[in-house]
């Protein structure tokens, strides 16, 4: 990718996904939600909203005539925003494309949001959600928790309670670049602030206290990096090297062999903050890599 090229692909970005020009909150969430609503006139795709108790949820799934559907595997996804932003209809940036990849069913939630709802609401919401999903008859190890950012953070402490509580917990874990040190220790938090149009520490820290409240950043069910691991099923984790979260990843990756699982690190050279959601080749490559590790475990 050329230099001119690329500063261009990166002003779009930001201008399209970046979390660090608009400080109106609802907005930001509104906007996100109108990028989702495009896709309402994608034939390929059917999406089905239910509730969960309160939790809006939508399942989404690939249409395509010929298509040979795994009926019995699902996705469960958890959608990224720095636990403040985001939604079902934001995260169909992604679900679209894991559906598509798959051939199964995605089910996303919408968790509620800080500063509203400091921590533990998400994780409260996302256990609703999975016990939900095995009333409706889906087996633990024909699932796959999946998540971007504060999502792939919600995926790990969801199954981190799941394993606490001895609880059945999924066959795999996709991470798209996820949030796993709240205490921000990493050297990338600075190192790559400049080159990440997505993110920057100012976000970082306001989404820390806005989510957190009195909660310590060093729990393992808030910084998962500090987790015990030990029985964790199958991590798959994408980052890319020009984003702020890329130690968050590497740390993540070190501490899930240290407690022997299963795990592998794709890191995509010149790539931003869950570079997924744009329609890139390399987000086309991201999608293939992870069917190829899910195939792997022979689970899809």
């Amino acid at each position: 990718m050329n230099e001119k090229r690329n500063k261009r692909l990166m002003h779009i970005v930001k201008r399209v996904h970046g979390l660090l020009e608009n400080d109106d909150l609802q907005k930001q969430r509104h906007s996100q939600n109108q990028l989702g609503s495009f896709f309402e006139n994608d034939k390929r795709y059917h999406f089905t909203s239910i509730y969960v108790n309160t939790i809006h949820c939508e399942w989404i799934e690939y249409i395509y005539p010929s298509a040979e559907k795994n009926e019995d595997k699902i996705i469960f996804y958890c959608h990224g925003g720095g636990y403040m932003t985001g939604s079902c209809l934001y995260a169909r940036e992604i679900t679209t494309k894991l559906a598509k990849t798959n051939l199964c069913k995605i089910f996303c939630f919408d968790y509620r949001l800080a500063p509203e709802h400091a921590f533990p609401a998400a994780l409260e919401d996302a256990l609703s959600a999975w016990k939900y999903i095995l009333s409706c008859g889906y087996l633990p190890e024909n699932v796959i928790f999946a998540g971007d950012s504060a999502g792939g953070n919600l995926s790990l402490i969801l199954t981190l309670l799941l394993k606490q509580q001895n609880m059945q917990m999924p066959k795999c874990l996709i991470l798209f670049s996820p949030w796993t040190d709240m205490t921000a220790s990493g050297k990338s938090y600075h190192s790559k602030e400049l080159l990440d149009p997505v993110l920057d520490n100012n976000y970082i820290q306001n989404a820390i206290q806005c989510y957190l409240k009195d909660t310590p950043p060093t729990s393992p069910f808030v910084s998962p990096v500090f987790a015990d691991f030990s029985g964790f099923p199958p991590v798959y984790i994408q980052v890319g090297d020009n984003e702020i979260l890329l130690d968050d990843s590497q740390m993540l990756y070190n501490q899930l062999l240290k407690y022997n699982v299963y795990a592998r690190l794709d890191i995509f050279p010149g790539l931003w903050h869950v570079f997924q959601m744009s329609p890139i080749k390399a987000s086309r490559i991201a999608m293939d890599k992870v069917y190829e590790f899910i195939t792997q475990l022979q689970i899809l």
